[in-house]
C-alpha cells in the first residue's frame, strides 16, 4: 500500500515537469539557431507564469511566444530586435531583467534613499536641543539668592 502511495505521489508531482518540456516539432533544426532561440526564450517573462521564462513554461501562450521567437530567427532577425518587438508589444514587463533607466534606477535606489532620509530623521530628533527655560520670575531670583546667601 505504502509502494502504491509512493508511487502516485510521484506521478502526480512529476506530470507537470514533464509539460514544461520543449516538444520536439517546436525545435528549430539547425542547432545554433535553436541555442539562440532558447537564449532570447530564457531572458523573456512567461505573462501567464509571471515567475518563469517563456521557455521553462507550459502556459499555452508562452508556446506561443516561444514559436514567435522561432519563426522571427528564422526571418534573419537579430536577438535585440526580437527583444525589441516583444517590449513593443507587450512592454518592459516581458524582460525577466528590465534595462536600466531612470525609472528602475530609482527603484534600485529607493531604499538607500529612504535609509538615509530615515538616519537623518532619527539624528533630528536624536540631537534636538531641549527647549530654552524661561528667565527667574522676580519671586524665583529672591528665592535663589537667599538659598545661595546659606552657604
Amino acid at each position: 500500500m505504502k509502494r502504491l502511495v509512493l508511487a502516485l505521489f510521484l506521478l502526480l508531482f512529476s506530470i507537470p515537469a514533464c509539460l514544461a518540456v520543449d516538444t520536439p516539432d517546436e525545435m528549430l533544426p539547425d542547432p545554433a539557431l535553436e541555442q539562440k532561440a532558447q537564449q532570447i526564450g530564457q531572458q523573456l517573462r512567461c505573462l501567464v507564469c509571471q515567475n518563469e521564462s517563456i521557455e521553462e513554461s507550459s502556459a499555452p501562450l508562452a508556446r506561443d511566444l516561444r514559436h514567435i521567437v522561432r519563426l522571427q530567427l528564422q526571418q534573419g532577425r537579430s536577438p535585440k530586435d526580437i527583444e525589441a518587438w516583444m517590449v513593443q508589444r507587450y512592454g518592459e514587463f516581458i524582460r525577466l531583467r528590465p534595462s536600466f533607466s531612470a525609472i528602475t534606477a530609482l527603484l534600485w535606489l529607493m531604499p538607500i534613499l529612504s535609509l538615509m532620509v530615515a538616519l537623518l530623521l532619527v539624528r533630528r530628533l536624536w540631537h534636538r536641543s531641549a527647549p530654552a527655560p524661561a528667565p527667574l520670575t522676580p519671586e524665583e531670583h529672591r528665592i535663589l539668592d537667599s538659598l545661595l546667601k546659606k552657604d
